[in-house]
């Protein structure tokens, strides 16, 4: 049984219009009937019939035009019009179907003919308002993603800052595929005046493949801000990505340690394409990508061993994903790492390197368009006074931390071996109401008391070792033979502040197991060249602190530092 519909018949036939309303409604359906094709348009309008059955040649409006109007006005909505004809040609018929016609009905009607026809138009005006729904639905369900991306890519912007990308010694291009991606880029300077960089290609595309990009980006620039190495961040942000990151979803990374005062370079590669070292003669050095993803391993069979080498003044350093490789032209044939390798011994000018290889990645896919997230980090190696580091932030606490306290830190020779306590000091001093825009500066500090005191208290090296580059490199290395034999010694901090108008002072008093030397605090406050001394270490503290006295028999020393809260 046909369902019941509002059928609009247009005829200016008397007997045509009443003989094919007469059968319409002995099928069940509502009739409204027009005489002409303006009243037919007229009508359709007034009462949004299901279906119209439409004579072709009509006075006032014929029923081709009044077809187009009745489309026009129907919008989106299907309302099938079957014209009522005579006509017989081929090119009449024609001209029916291109006015906006449905289907036609030769006259005189066959009643089995016409139920099947209504029978079936409504079968496709509900299929089209079961698509039309899916559509809006669809459309409905894209809608709230999107906004779901922006606000995940608001929260992702505010913990995967920008850091120190803007730095005049970065270049950088992230292109993602997706509002949110696996794709992250890091930067960050360390209290030290160093910087970390990280890299990361998280697997898949968007927000999926994005989730793990907060956490490791919270890690990288909270620990990076305390001081924390490389070593200790990755670590962290394995352990971290692991626990919380299904099966089948890792990260693929890269990490490069920068010391501008040794003018070093630390990298480890997890997982990425190896990475080239440019230096400014032309000659390509390769790091060679040894490691597992991060977040595949557990922190037991996590391996965090970096490669070491030296960067002269202008040598660029430079890291990217894996979609530049696989980016691929109308031929779908990869871009691949030896074209790219290629514009790498082929360069002549190091300084419009990376536009170049920016250039030729873009254009190579340029008309079939990306498939993949592409990132790119150009790093230079720069004259240590060259680098203004942001001042570092440190997450704020909730609980408001406290104001005068004094506390004791004593490490012994199992520690100082395998422990770098200076983050963990740094963060206990930034507990301190105000004293987090001093951060950099104390770490120099703390790092410069703590150096002394291991080094030449506790290990008895020799500063005057480090008077040229030879010297310099046998003095870490027998740094690092004594701390790995270490087994007696002892180092101890004592903390002392005290709140003061706008500010505070800080008193460090630390105190080694070593055996000292003959210091005269007079010539010590007031020499300007304390080389012969204890190295530059002491004329740096001279400039940090408002005071410097060395006690007993030289293995004890408190530095008084004073501090102004920021407006």
């Amino acid at each position: 049984m046909t369902e019941s519909l509002k059928i609009l018949v247009a005829d200016d036939n008397a007997t045509d219009r009443l003989i094919l309303c007469t059968i319409l409604k002995k099928q069940g359906h509502e009739v409204v009937q027009a005489t002409n094709g303006q009243e037919a348009v007229d009508l359709f309008t007034e009462c949004r019939p299901h279906l119209v059955l439409l004579d072709a040649i009509m006075p006032e409006l014929d029923g081709f035009e009044a077809a187009r109007l009745i489309k026009c006005l129907a919008g989106e909505e299907l309302i099938p019009i079957i014209f009522l004809t005579s006509l017989t040609d081929a090119t009449s018929l024609a001209s029916c179907l291109d006015a906006g016609g449905d289907d036609f009905l030769s006259k005189p009607y066959n009643n089995v003919i016409l139920d099947a026809k209504i029978h079936a138009f409504q079968r496709m005006r509900q299929m089209h308002q079961t698509l039309q729904q899916q559509r809006d639905q669809i459309a409905q369900n894209n809608t709230y993603l999107l906004e779901e991306q922006r606000v995940a890519k608001a929260v992702f912007d505010n913990v995967a800052h920008a850091g120190c990308l803007k730095a005049t010694n970065l270049k950088f291009l992230l292109s993602p595929l997706a509002v949110f991606n696996g794709d992250v880029l890091l930067a960050a300077y360390k209290p030290s005046g160093g910087m970390h960089i990280l890299l990361g290609d998280f697997t898949g595309h968007g927000l999926p493949a994005a989730i793990g990009a907060m956490p490791l980006a919270e890690i990288f620039y909270g620990m990076s801000a305390k001081g924390f190495g490389i070593k200790d961040i990755l670590r962290e942000i394995n352990l971290k990505l692991k626990a919380i990151l299904p099966v089948n979803v890792f990260c693929c990374a890269g990490m490069a340690d920068i010391n501008f005062k040794k003018q070093s370079l630390t990298v480890w590669l997890g997982g990425l394409p190896d990475c080239y070292l440019i230096r400014t003669n032309g000659e390509m050095e390769i790091f060679e990508s040894k490691h597992l993803p991060i977040g595949v391993l557990s922190s037991k069979g996590f391996d965090d061993t970096c490669v070491e080498v030296q960067m002269g003044l202008g040598d660029r350093f430079y890291l990217w994903s894996d979609g530049i490789h696989e980016a691929r032209n109308e031929e779908a044939e990869m871009y691949g790492e030896e074209r790219l390798k290629n514009l790498f011994l082929n360069n002549t000018d190091l300084d419009c390197l990376f536009d170049t290889i920016n250039d030729d990645v873009t254009h190579y896919f340029d008309r079939v368009g990306r498939d993949d997230d592409i990132t790119m980090l150009e790093f230079m190696m720069i004259d240590s006074e060259l680098v203004h580091a942001d001042q570092i932030e440190l997450e704020m606490g909730a609980v408001s931390g406290p104001t005068d306290w004094s506390m004791t830190y004593q490490l012994g020779p199992a520690t100082l071996r395998d422990f770098n306590p200076l983050p963990l000091l740094l963060h206990l001093l930034m507990e301190v109401p105000g004293l987090r825009p001093h951060s950099g500066t104390l770490y120099t500090v703390l790092a410069e008391l703590y150096s002394n005191a291991l080094e030449h208290g506790v290990m008895g090296l020799d500063s005057n070792l480090k008077a040229d580059p030879n010297g310099f490199v046998e003095y870490y290395k027998l740094r690092e033979d004594g701390l790995s034999r270490l087994k007696d010694g002892w180092v101890k901090f004592t903390f002392e502040h005290l709140p003061m108008d706008s500010g505070g002072r800080l008193r460090f008093h630390v105190e080694d197991s070593g055996i000292g030397f003959l210091y005269d605090n007079e010539a010590i406050s007031s020499s300007s060249d304390d080389a012969s001394l204890h190295g530059r270490g002491i004329q740096l503290l001279k400039t940090l602190c408002q005071k410097i006295e060395y006690f007993g028999k030289g293995n004890e020393v408190e530095a008084y530092f004073d501090w102004q809260r920021e407006a």
